[in-house]
């Protein structure tokens, strides 16, 4: 298994959330994933902003 590059992952990170999984993919797409969410990363930066990470947010965003 590859070791994890938080801090690189950190850098490309757009979330504006302050959380302490900022940089651990793994542990942030497994917090969203229970949540029934997906991550920042997955949004434009405008989308980011409106800290609505649920996955029908996603697809009507995608429609436009």
């Amino acid at each position: 298994m590859k070791v994890c590059t938080a801090t690189e992952n950190a850098k490309n990170c757009n979330c504006t959330y302050p959380c302490s999984k900022k940089g651990i993919c793994c542990e942030c797409i497994s917090y969203h994933r229970r949540s029934g969410e997906l991550p920042a990363c997955y949004f434009s930066p405008e989308e980011e902003r409106s800290y609505d990470r649920s996955v029908s947010f996603y697809i009507q965003s995608r429609k436009k």
